[in-house]
């Protein structure tokens, strides 16, 4: 493990947001004893990262089987061993970080979530529509309440150095955070009962067209002629550019809530996280998150049309072949072109997929960024990543057919070289000195931690 630096050039433009102690009086200056280092002011610590794709490969493949021979109940046991693993494997200034959390707790969240979904699917499946609402509703209600559950669960469950991790925020501030999740139900109710509005004079129209073919059928029958039409079926409603808007606009509008949600609760964690007596600083704002959305769907639409543009070449070289075969009198030109042309709609079918993942890559880089560049304990410690956007892009992607390459035994080794990348990316920046952070968190932890414990799943601390 490399030895700390001090001083990082990086961080010294920063170095005003901490408080300093007013000079005192001058005096004799201080002999440091033989072998003593200089005062420290700003410590720099590098997270690291020690696990092995090999030796993860172990714990995942068992996951795997357990998994599959229990028919999925072994998922709390193998999330449990994920979990253990990274975090074992995760130094901060050091010291590996610890989940201490038993595995009642998670059987009991997994067979909450497994009820929920299944109770869901047996009420769709059986047509109990006043249930499945009711189902539904229920889950939306409970949805925030959930989320502060894993916060508290997880948090309340990981140490480093002994000293253990809070989520302090109450239940108003969860539900608080929360009030996308309500807007964002609100502008579907409003959408669908607008463009129900908008459809109900073709429905009107399609059942008087119906009421006058009837007539018209009988009228005829009665006097011994045949239909006209006998294949006459009423206008049905069909879509209309207005509704195409109000659609548009919902989805505009959900996005934005989507974003706003994931920003109140990214705060929110950061700001009600605690160990000892401090407290998570954070500086983002909400335009940053949508500045964020809007580069990554630029990014996919980019992508998108590079690929377009490779297939539409690949497609006119398809028609020269073609072309060129059938003027030498060769039979299967044609033919060539069709096989071409099928290959070249399978390809951007898959065109979607392959653009959407390096967005997904370029906006999980980005908000990785934004996240540990501005966030700290109080005003003893603060991180910094220099994490390259370029870089995590090109390893999601490698990654990805590496996988395909492997029909998915990649898989974990692709989790870990992303999970080692973005660790050793960031480093701690402590004021003062390690040992005094620690010295005053033990301090406080001891004078005021109670037991924070919840039932719930998690997200990991790093990822």
């Amino acid at each position: 493990m490399p030895e700390p630096t001090f001083q990082h050039p990086d961080f010294a433009p920063d170095l005003s947001q901490f408080e300093r102690e007013p000079p005192g009086p001058p005096g004799p200056p201080d002999t440091p004893p033989p072998g003593a280092r200089p005062p420290r002011d700003i410590e720099a610590w590098p997270l690291a990262f020690t696990g092995d794709g090999g030796v993860y490969f172990g714990v995942w493949i068992v996951n795997v089987l357990l998994t599959i021979v229990t028919l999925g109940l072994f998922t709390p046991w193998a999330r449990r061993r994920t979990i253990k693993y990274f975090y074992g494997h995760t130094l901060v200034a050091d010291s590996p970080l610890e989940f201490t959390a038993g595995i009642r707790g998670m059987v009991f969240g997994f067979l909450l979530l497994a009820a929920f979904y299944i109770a869901l699917n047996v009420a769709a499946e059986t047509g109990q529509h006043i249930v499945y609402f009711a189902i539904v509703t229920g889950g939306a209600v409970l949805a925030p309440f959930l989320w502060g559950s894993a916060m508290r669960f997880r948090l309340g469950h990981t140490r480093w150095r002994g000293l253990r991790l809070r989520f302090t925020a109450g239940w108003g501030e969860v539900y608080r955070a929360s009030w996308p999740v309500f807007a964002l139900a609100a502008v579907w109710l409003v959408a669908g009962a607008t463009i129900n509005t908008m459809l109900e004079p073709a429905r009107q129209q399609a059942v008087a067209e119906q009421q006058a073919f009837e007539e018209m059928s009988e009228q005829l029958d009665n006097e011994g002629q045949s239909l006209p039409d006998p294949r006459f079926k009423p206008t049905t409603p069909r879509p209309t550019w207005p509704m195409a808007g109000v659609a548009l606009a919902a989805a505009l509008l959900s996005l934005l809530c989507l974003i706003r949600l994931e920003f109140n609760y990214k705060r929110l964690l950061v700001m009600r996280a605690a160990v000892g007596g401090q407290t998570g600083r954070w500086k983002p704002v909400f335009g940053d998150f949508v500045r964020i959305w809007a580069a990554s769907v630029g990014f996919f639409i980019a992508t998108l049309l590079g690929i377009g543009v490779a297939i539409g070449a690949l497609i006119g070289v398809a028609a020269l072949v073609s072309g060129g075969l059938a003027a030498m009198g060769a039979q299967r030109g044609s033919a060539t072109f069709i096989v071409i042309a099928i290959v070249a709609v399978f390809v951007l079918i898959m065109a979607m997929f392959f653009a959407a993942s390096p967005a997904m890559a370029y906006r999980e880089a980005r908000m990785f960024q934004l996240m540990w560049n501005n966030i700290g304990v109080s005003d003893m410690a603060r991180f910094k990543t220099d994490l390259r956007t370029a870089g995590f892009v090109w390893l999601r992607i490698r990654n990805i057919l590496l996988n395909m390459l492997t029909a998915g035994f990649y898989r974990p080794f692709a989790r870990v070289a992303e999970y080692k990348m973005k660790t050793e990316s960031v480093t701690l920046h402590v004021k003062g000195g390690l040992d005094r952070l620690v010295g005053t968190l033990e301090a406080q932890q001891k004078d005021g931690f109670g037991d924070a414990v919840a039932d719930a799943l998690g997200i990991d601390v790093i990822g």
